[in-house]
């Protein structure tokens, strides 16, 4: 029986950052490198620490591709933000990181976040006038957004989710955004989702 042909990851061109704080939800975050991997999009995973090493919510250590100040960013095609607490409070605080948002979403780049993670997008303006989903209980800290109860929402180049149950919904919908729909139903079927 032979082998099936894996997916080539795109060289050059353009990238998804994952960007990770000490305690981030694990799922939320190792999923859509899954599955965007798998898809053959190119995500890097980003510690917002001094260490590549970044410790998540439920204690499992995961190593980052780089750390923030090895990037300038100039190929992103979506920035990614993972919930979990206190990694969605830790991703907040990094000024770094929030000036990149808001200068990547004045540039038209497409931004996701999972969980408690679309307060963050709230806090600097993003879902202003955008129709998102988060964690119940987070939806007070969306700014101006029109909350909906949905496991993932795309608005313009936005996309939400609710959290750990709707992270493959959510991988899915950015392969869809950023290939195409007939890779994420191939993904959807190779997984038995």
């Amino acid at each position: 029986m032979r082998p099936k042909k894996s997916v080539r990851m795109q060289i050059g061109g353009k990238m998804v950052y994952l960007f990770l704080a000490d305690g981030f939800e694990e799922l939320e975050a190792l999923t859509q490198v899954d599955l965007l991997r798998r898809a053959g999009i190119g995500i890097k995973t980003v510690s917002v620490t001094s260490s590549k090493t970044v410790t998540g919510a439920h204690k499992i250590a995961t190593n980052a591709d780089i750390l923030f100040s090895e990037s300038d960013y100039s190929d992103a095609e979506l920035l990614f933000l993972p919930g979990g607490m206190p990694g969605t409070t830790n991703l907040s605080n990094h000024e770094g990181l929030c000036n990149l948002l808001l200068k990547k979403y004045e540039s038209n780049v497409r931004i996701a976040a999972i969980c408690a993670a679309p307060s963050i997008l709230g806090k600097l303006g993003i879902l202003d006038n955008k129709t998102a989903t988060c964690y119940p209980g987070f939806e007070g800290k969306l700014g101006s957004a029109n909350y909906v109860n949905k496991k993932v929402v795309t608005d313009g180049i936005v996309t939400t989710s609710c959290g750990v149950g709707g992270a493959i919904e959510c991988a899915l919908e950015l392969i869809r955004l950023l290939k195409d729909g007939q890779t994420a139903k191939n993904i959807l079927e190779g997984i038995l989702y």
